[in-house]
């Protein structure tokens, strides 16, 4: 009984088991069939969108999003100023279709938002130069110039392809007025720029009050001169000593320079600048530096005892100013050889904080106004150029 019980019992587990078996390879047989239609459109990857050049992109400043690819070729700093060395940030970054580009007509501007500041910032990331990236974001104006900007994506592209990073800056002049010093740093680079730059034409203190109203009209009103320190917009003939008026300023104070109003340094009109006469006089011969308490009837002004510190927008204008006076006058021409210095409140003819004035001319880029009235001079005036207005970057190449 036994016996047979268990051989009843081991023929209907064999049935069993057969039966289990024929339902299993049934279903995988019906799920094999089935799954080839569903995943394919599960699955399937989405088409990435092809970049497109950065010619393409500067001819379609429209705010729309896309993706471009380009070389790294610098960082812009001016509308028409991108510098090759000497990062001042990790703000933006200039690509063109090639890394031989030096035109700025050619690149296209983008700006780099915090999150990516880290990875893509030149001024942490200088071996980028060179590299073609991918760069997705909003196709606008950017340091008004063709740009991209709310940037969403970076990427090397193709495996980081390089070329060889261009060398020197890109200035309308690079070719003829500064054709001695591109390529040049250091020691070699304030020798070659003095030398542009020295001989010019010296104008009477007089003649001062005609070329800045030249110099520094008001674009938005031909009548008018803008004030350096306060920006207030005056008329051109409301110009003397009293309360109210607006004089020449000079940025490289005359007594800081042991130079009077002769033919020279003291009729200037690179450092010489409208100005309102309370305002400059409380300016006086301080050096420039940072805080203090608010100057009256100047936004954004602030002084110490020994310091003025100007509006932001024109901080750079400053520094730009004293940079060049310290190349230009080196102790020829029977005038003192201006120094900059890095400390402030001393009785030296030296002006500083030097430290200070190169991170204004790094934080505030050359403006339009700037750019017209570094023309004017070299055109109608003197005969030549503030060559920290044409190339900022320069300032870092000479003094770090």
């Amino acid at each position: 009984m036994t016996l047979l019980l268990g051989k009843g019992r081991s023929r209907t587990s064999a049935l069993v088991t057969s039966l289990t078996l024929a339902l299993s390879l049934s279903l995988t047989l019906a799920l094999s069939l089935a799954v080839p239609v569903l995943v394919p459109s599960a699955t399937a990857p989405a088409a990435a969108a092809t970049p497109i050049t950065v010619s393409q992109a500067i001819g379609q400043q429209t705010g729309a999003t896309q993706t471009v690819r380009g070389y790294v070729v610098g960082q812009p700093t001016a509308t028409n100023t991108v510098v090759r060395s000497g990062f001042p940030n990790d703000y933006a970054l200039a690509i063109a279709d090639s890394a031989s580009v030096t035109s700025t007509s050619s690149m296209l501007y983008v700006q780099i938002p915090s999150a990516f500041r880290s990875q893509w910032g030149l001024r942490t990331n200088p071996s980028l130069m060179g590299k073609q990236i991918d760069v997705t974001g909003a196709l606008s104006a950017y340091f008004s110039h063709p740009g991209m900007t709310s940037t969403s994506a970076f990427a090397l592209a193709g495996g980081g392809t390089t070329e060889p990073p261009p060398t020197g800056g890109t200035s309308p002049w690079d070719s003829t007025y500064y054709a001695p010093a591109v390529g040049k740093s250091g020691t070699a680079l304030r020798t070659a720029l003095h030398d542009i730059i020295d001989n010019h034409t010296k104008l009477s203190y007089d003649a001062v009050w005609t070329a800045l109203k030249d110099t520094d009209q008001d674009p938005n009103n031909s009548a008018n001169v803008i004030e350096l320190y306060t920006g207030r917009s005056i008329s051109k003939s409301s110009n003397g000593g009293s309360t109210g008026n607006w004089n020449r300023e000079h940025v490289w104070a005359q007594s800081r320079g042991g130079f009077t109003t002769s033919a020279g340094p003291g009729t200037d009109l690179h450092h010489i600048r409208p100005e309102d006469v309370t305002v400059n006089s409380v300016r006086g011969n301080k050096d420039f530096d940072n805080g203090g308490s608010q100057v009256s009837g100047c936004n954004d002004c602030w002084t110490d005892s020994n310091s003025f510190e100007p509006r932001d927008a024109v901080k750079g204008d400053v520094a730009r100013m004293l940079l060049y006076m310290a190349i230009r006058y080196e102790g020829g021409d029977g005038f003192n050889n201006l120094e900059m210095s890095s400390t402030v409140g001393t009785s030296s003819t030296l002006i500083g904080d030097l430290e200070t004035l190169l991170a204004w001319n790094a934080a505030d880029p050359v403006n339009t106004f700037e750019m017209r009235r570094n023309d004017r001079i070299h055109a109608q005036w003197q005969g030549n150029r503030n060559p920290f207005i044409d190339h900022p970057e320069w300032a870092a190449a000479i003094w770090n």
